[in-house]
């Protein structure tokens, strides 16, 4: 079956695919091909986000502070509810951390160095002598996740664009001045643009499209959610070592989401959480917090994908009309309103504004340049 010629076509309906489809949408016709049954299974749907400045590399920093008047005040009729909470951060430093916690401290502004004792103050589950220094992060958002991607895919439905899932693609070529994409369905789709916003199978289509892969590398991170009684955790801030070997966050007012911050390479596919990152979890949290975890009430991991550099690739892939937009590691969400503005941007050839800085940062090209 051979659909209709559209202007562009997006592999991946995840948060990145969803930004950039709704960015794309109102000057283009889009095909979102999604190939799961449902759009963000993977990454998106498993993201605990927050919207934290002050990590990454400079480019995710960059698009984090830009996507922060989206997130905050989004469109009319983008959603029904509000897309970001305040959240503090937390950050602690067992004797071995505190250098760490102090050259932190020194760079960046937004950390305020407090003591021990005040540490404890905020979350008194705090064991004395866990931490020999800690620092207060008071800009920090929680995120809803859910809320933010689907108002993308409203979004860029009510832009005229079509969303179709379980369109996994097993076949793309570029002729005749389109990429043309064979699904696994059968179904031939056809444009003179392709958006890769595949997550953890971003290398993949590069490869299916014949050109070369950018060393895209998923990683399994492993997350939980514990009973904390007796103690009252719904204001905490998200808590963790600035090593970052554990943190923990509130989680529907009375539980801890808990993480052993892992990053485990991965095949692409469906990830599930390993029983000893679950058990390292759990260890860590119980040597920093009074907390007795009796049981794991919820398991799951999710991908988070690197470059090489950690830093994104978000424009021209090395091909007429084939464009990148992966590498997002564990900031696709928090930057997800301006990654889809500059894609678009690049895209349509139209000013980016002040994601101009960002461009040379995130160049897909910079892996195919040949050393002199």
């Amino acid at each position: 079956m051979q659909r209709p010629l559209f202007d562009a076509l997006v592999l991946g309906a995840g948060m990145a695919g969803a930004s950039a489809a709704a960015h794309l949408a109102p000057r283009r016709r889009v095909a979102l091909l999604e190939a799961e049954e449902r759009p963000g299974l993977h990454s998106t749907g498993r993201s605990a986000a927050l919207w934290e400045p002050n990590w990454g590399n400079p480019d995710s920093r960059a698009l984090t502070r830009a996507s922060h008047g989206f997130l905050t005040a989004p469109p009319p009729g983008f959603s029904e509810v509000p897309l970001t909470a305040p959240r503090r951060a937390l950050h602690l430093a067992p004797p071995d951390q505190v250098a760490e916690l102090e050259a932190a401290i020194a760079k960046t502004p937004d950390f305020q160095a407090i003591s021990p004792e005040d540490a404890r103050k905020i979350v008194p589950a705090l064991r004395p002598g866990y931490a020999a220094a800690a620092a207060l992060e008071r800009v920090v958002l929680d995120i809803d996740v859910a809320s933010l991607h689907q108002g993308f895919l409203r979004m860029a439905k009510a832009a005229g664009a079509v969303v179709l899932p379980s369109q996994r693609a097993a076949r793309i070529e570029r002729r005749g001045g389109l990429w043309h994409v064979q699904t696994e369905t059968g179904e031939n789709f056809a444009a003179p643009i392709l958006v890769n916003a595949a997550g953890a199978w971003g290398d993949v289509v590069t490869a299916m499209a014949g050109l070369p892969r950018l060393g895209l590398q998923p990683k399994r991170r492993s997350a939980l959610i514990v009973d904390p009684a007796p103690w009252p955790v719904a204001a905490w801030p998200l808590v963790g070592d600035i090593g970052a070997s554990w943190y923990a966050r509130p989680e529907a007012a009375t539980r801890l989401m808990l993480s052993p911050a892992d990053e485990t390479d991965c095949d692409p596919g469906d990830a599930q959480p390993d029983e000893l990152d679950i058990a390292i979890a759990v260890d860590r949290l119980i040597q920093a917090m009074d907390i007795a975890i009796r049981r794991v009430e919820h398991r799951w991991a999710g991908l988070r994908s690197f470059l090489p550099d950690r830093s994104m690739a978000i424009g021209p892939g090395g091909a007429p009309g084939f464009f990148q937009m992966i590498g997002q590691g564990g900031y696709g969400i928090q930057t997800a309103p301006a990654q889809g503005r500059l894609l678009a941007a690049l895209i349509d050839e139209t000013d980016p504004g002040e994601l101009a800085a960002v461009i040379p940062l995130v160049d897909p090209r910079r892996f195919l340049t040949v050393p002199a």
